[in-house]
């Protein structure tokens, strides 16, 4: 059943990844529609974390962040499919490393210096590791869970890896990390995901008690590789530009959640500078502190 189901979904994939971006766009606002005034795709929970999150704001203005934020959501999801058949000149148009995180990431491979990448989900971070491939000498590793349908999970690989990105599991994420060690390489983790709440370290991010995953740090402790924060900024409809701070580097200190509350801490600047920009429909907050 898998199979088939993969196999009637791939001419429509394709279909939405020739078109051209205006028509794409236009697709997108027909989608926005369905989802947001139609279906109420997760409505309820978009705005319970809005409300949570920015306490300070009026109905109105959390209202208007929900609207832009399901706009957003559509054209990323459209975006994303683009990548099958998008250009190299194409996708570095739409989507830009900024002079400072170009010199940086040149100054790090000079050092020869392998790196962590820690990231959120905002912005087009599928986008972002398209640019970062084109225009910097580490070979890109992004750490992603496996689908459970082999067939599309044999597609998203191809897709995130068009321009030469690869891919680890992330129960190989530490072994493969030493295998790969002695190539200049970077790798690549998203870090606003919901742990489970016994093995998370928990600080305040967006008003609330969350649980934030701690592996990045351990990895990057192990490794002795310096962590690089990087934000992906929606410039206009379409368009986006990546920045990147050198946000901690070795030799690290054995205190626990140095690095983690870091990152966190720059992925919530972010997401206030840009609140509509971040994926609110995940439940990042369903776990409780015991």
């Amino acid at each position: 059943m898998s199979a088939i189901f993969y196999y009637l979904a791939l001419p429509f994939l394709y279909l939405l990844a020739i078109l051209p971006f205006r028509v794409l766009y236009f697709l997108s606002d027909c989608f926005y529609v369905i989802i947001y005034y139609v279906l109420g795709y997760r409505k309820k929970v978009v705005f319970s974390n809005l409300r949570n999150s920015f306490p300070e704001k009026s109905e109105n203005e959390l209202k208007k962040i929900q609207k832009e934020f399901y706009h957003y959501f559509c054209d990323l999801f459209l975006e994303t499919f683009k990548t099958l058949t998008i250009s190299k000149k194409t996708m570095l148009k739409h989507c830009s490393l900024d002079s400072a995180a170009l010199q940086l990431f040149e100054e790090l491979a000079a050092q020869k210096s392998n790196i962590i990448i820690v990231m959120g989900h905002k912005g087009n971070w599928e986008w972002a590791g398209n640019t970062f491939s084109l225009c910097c000498k580490h070979q890109l590793y992004v750490i992603y869970h496996p689908l459970s349908n082999r067939y599309f999970n044999s597609f998203l690989y191809k897709m995130r890896s068009v321009f030469g990105t690869k891919l680890i599991a992330m129960k190989d994420t530490f072994r493969d990390m030493v295998k790969n060690r002695n190539e200049l390489n970077a790798t690549a983790f998203i870090a606003d995901q919901a742990p489970q709440p016994e093995t998370a370290y928990w600080m305040n991010f967006m008003n609330q008690d969350t649980p934030v995953f701690t592996g990045t740090e351990k990895i990057a402790q192990k490794m002795q590789y310096p962590v690089v924060y990087v934000s992906v900024k929606r410039i206009k409809r379409g368009y986006y530009t990546v920045g990147a701070d050198l946000l901690t580097q070795p030799p690290y200190a054995k205190s626990e959640g140095i690095i983690t509350a870091a990152h966190t801490a720059r992925l919530e600047q972010d997401i206030r500078e840009q609140p509509a920009t971040w994926l609110w429909t995940h439940r990042r907050w369903k776990h409780k502190r015991a």
